[in-house]
């Protein structure tokens, strides 16, 4: 009898235990049935080129006007002096335009033009010519209009704006020693001059000198 009641209570112990593994299971497959979210920070997209591109050129812009106003602010007005006819400052050529036009003339043709440049030389007797500044250290001879007026002997590395017809010539070595001369240049240098040349000439009706 006793040994019928053992057995019985062992299998009721066995019971009780495979019931509570069966339990363990199905919790720990619930467990691992369970879904994570996982939320992704979101990143704030960055500026694409061409909106820094846009930026940048009206930045640009903005700074190009700034300096266009101060340039203008600050621009100082050149005051000339006046020689002969009444001529105005504005229009006229550059040296570099200038020797463009010399180039294209040949002896005897003329060109009515108006140009400014730096003044090389003046005669120091009594100033009725000077030379002006050509590119390639080329110049350009300007005499002045019926000899109706001269310009102050000490004019030379002054800017000037001449005005009249400009032509192309040959000097004879005579007269390049005397105007040599009349520059001021020693008997050595004079002595040097052997050859005639093709000049560069301008004969000017109205000229202006920066004060």
């Amino acid at each position: 009898m006793k040994k019928s009641l053992f057995m019985a209570a062992a299998v009721l112990v066995l019971a009780a235990c495979q019931k509570n593994k069966e339990s363990e299971a199905a919790i720990e497959s619930a467990a691992n049935d369970t879904i994570t979210t996982v939320t992704d920070p979101v990143e704030a997209a960055p500026a694409t080129t061409e909106e820094n591109s846009e930026a940048a050129q009206s930045a640009n812009a903005e700074a190009a006007e700034e300096i266009k106003a101060v340039k203008s602010e600050t621009a100082v007005k050149v005051e000339y002096a006046s020689f002969g006819d009444k001529i105005l400052a504005d229009k006229a050529i550059s040296k570099e335009e200038m020797i463009k036009k010399y180039r294209s003339l040949k002896p005897g043709d003329t060109v009515n033009v108006k140009f400014k440049s730096k003044i090389n030389a003046v005669c120091q007797k009594k100033g009725c010519w000077m030379s002006m500044a050509l590119p390639g250290g080329k110049e350009s001879f300007v005499k002045f209009k019926d000899y109706a007026f001269f310009v102050p002997l000490n004019a030379t590395d002054q800017e000037a704006i001449v005005s009249g017809k400009a032509f192309v010539s040959e000097t004879s070595v005579a007269q390049l020693r005397h105007y040599a001369k009349d520059g001021g240049e020693s008997d050595e240098a004079i002595a040097k001059i052997t050859e005639p040349k093709i000049e560069y000439k301008f004969m000017a009706d109205g000229v202006l000198i920066s004060k």
